[in-house]
């Protein structure tokens, strides 16, 4: 019989700095879809997911606090919840909430020790109203089975088809990755052993830089590679083809990105990446999009609005078909546990 999977602490980015967009003038994980907030739908299911042990939320701590202490959200939080106030950067909220994560951590958090070095943490975006427990949970078992250290998420292009425009209706395009064995998107999902990913810098960069249209931004990162990493010249090429192949795909170019795809097989852009971060890198493929859909912009936001309902029953039933219903029953804990403004309550 095939051992479980231990439970992992998560960790929600809701920063609103730096990397954060504003979104109808408002910092994107307050903005209100189905009735409630998007980090609270992020927190709200995660509740439902068994290879999650507690859940740490990073960003503004009073906000977060009302946000989270709603009734109706109170009323679902199961599991310990943490707020970290949010520090200069993803990167430093990133790294900062693991360091208070770590078993037996003080609550201004410890540096990793000793077996410290392989805790897992499973990493994602607070604005994510159609992600899925079963998703979520397929994700950390799958990357779990890898053994790797960075297992990052990807989704099909067929799994976003369901959030395209149809005839008087709006809806969601995203940008895709055109790798050899497909178009894919990434997941919003990271299931990392901070503590053995050497240039773990480098992974702020990356996310700044994923919607491949900055392009002043994106050389200046190239040429920081190229000067200062071993095989930088081997990261930057593939990197750069990466970015032409998805300028020829969202141009309406489909027969020079899939020529220029060709080159960029997943074990290829793995190593590339493994290398950079100087840690084992693999990614984990799924086939429910939700999870891919973050709202960024405007037009996204008022298109999740009026589609939520819709979408949100559509993915659960996708994630129950190709999945299953969840391996362990929901337990409800006597009470709710109500969110900490300072993150310093008792572990």
């Amino acid at each position: 019989m095939r051992e479980e999977p231990r439970a992992v602490p998560a960790i929600v980015a809701a920063g609103d700095r730096r990397a954060a967009k504003a979104v109808h003038g408002e910092s994107k994980v307050y903005l209100e879809i189905g009735g409630r907030s998007l980090v609270a739908h992020v927190v709200a299911t995660l509740q439902r997911v068994p290879e999650v042990s507690e859940v740490w939320v990073v960003g503004d701590s009073d906000r977060l606090a009302a946000a989270l202490g709603r009734e109706d959200v109170a009323a679902e939080i199961r599991k310990p919840l943490h707020i970290v106030p949010q520090f200069r950067n993803l990167y430093e909220n990133a790294w900062q909430s693991f360091r208070r994560a770590l078993p037996g951590a003080p609550p201004e958090g410890r540096d990793p020790v000793g077996s410290d070095l392989d805790q897992r943490v499973v990493y994602l975006s607070a604005d994510l109203p159609f992600a899925t427990a079963q998703e979520i949970s397929e994700f950390i078992r799958r990357g779990m089975e890898l053994g790797c250290d960075y297992a990052a998420g990807l989704v099909t292009e067929e799994s976003m088809a369901p959030f395209y425009p149809t005839e008087g209706e709006p809806g969601i395009r995203m940008a895709y990755f055109n790798l050899r064995e497909g178009r894919f998107r990434q997941s919003n999902l990271h299931l990392a052993k901070p503590a053995r990913l050497l240039n773990r810098h480098y992974i702020e960069d990356l996310y700044e830089h994923r919607y491949q249209r900055q392009w002043g931004q994106i050389l200046g990162l190239a040429i920081r590679l190229l000067r200062a990493e071993q095989g930088g010249l081997r990261i930057l090429f593939y990197y750069a083809l990466m970015h032409l192949a998805g300028v020829a795909d969202r141009s309406g170019l489909r027969r020079l990105a899939d020529w220029l795809r060709q080159w960029l097989s997943i074990a290829r852009v793995e190593g590339t990446l493994g290398s950079l971060v100087r840690a084992s890198l693999r990614f984990v493929v799924t086939d429910v999009g939700g999870c891919a859909v973050d709202i960024d912009n405007e037009h996204d936001c008022d298109a999740a609005r009026a589609r939520f309902s819709e979408w949100r029953k559509q993915q659960e039933a996708r994630a129950e078909e190709l999945y299953g219903p969840l391996l362990l029953p929901l337990a409800r804990a006597p009470g709710p546990q109500l969110p900490d403004p300072s993150g310093r309550e008792e572990r």
